[in-house]
């Protein structure tokens, strides 16, 4: 039994050692790379906007498909409403003005604020959400991609603020 184990050993480490692939990220820039933005009383800006994805070296083989990056920040400019985000939902559109699709088994982009704790945004406040969603293989071709849209949910909700005065006396300890 034993010499099973040494013939199982050495076998084990006699076998060849498979070389890594090396790879490196090839990154297209998205003009322009940053862009106002405005979705009823939200106004922001989306910047820092990327697509990269990961690709063998020597044979261009791809290993992790293209990813969108950037960074969205968002801005309540109501007076008198809260806003709560609930969505964001990124389509990429292509010349003639329809969706260019995602390839199967890829993940819709979307963003969702709740798990950031950026969801809600009083009157003049904002938030900055990094953006990190899955990107068309098809979109990277020359002249495919003109425009990215972005579609907001959001709740708005009335805000006020009340001041609220009642009388007290402080009497003696007993």
């Amino acid at each position: 039994m034993a010499a099973a184990a040494a013939v199982m050993a050495i076998g084990c480490a006699q076998q060849p050692s498979g070389t890594a692939a090396v790879t490196e990220d090839k990154t297209y820039a998205v003009t322009p790379a940053s862009v106002k933005v405005k979705a009823g009383i939200v106004t922001g800006e989306v910047t820092e906007m990327k697509v990269t994805e990961r690709v063998e070296q020597g044979s261009g083989r791809v290993v992790s498909p293209a990813k969108l990056t950037g960074t969205l920040k968002l801005k309540n400019t109501s007076a008198n409403q809260t806003v709560r985000l609930v969505t964001g939902k990124i389509q990429y559109i292509d010349a003639q003005g329809r969706p260019i699709k995602l390839e199967e088994a890829r993940a819709e982009p979307t963003l969702k604020f709740a798990m950031y704790g950026s969801e809600r945004l009083d009157p003049g406040q904002d938030a900055t959400q990094s953006l990190d969603v899955d990107f068309p293989a098809e979109a990277l071709k020359a002249k495919k991609l003109r425009e990215i849209r972005l579609e907001l949910a959001y709740i708005p909700s009335p805000y006020q603020e009340e001041t609220i005065n009642f009388t007290v006396s402080i009497g003696e300890g007993k």
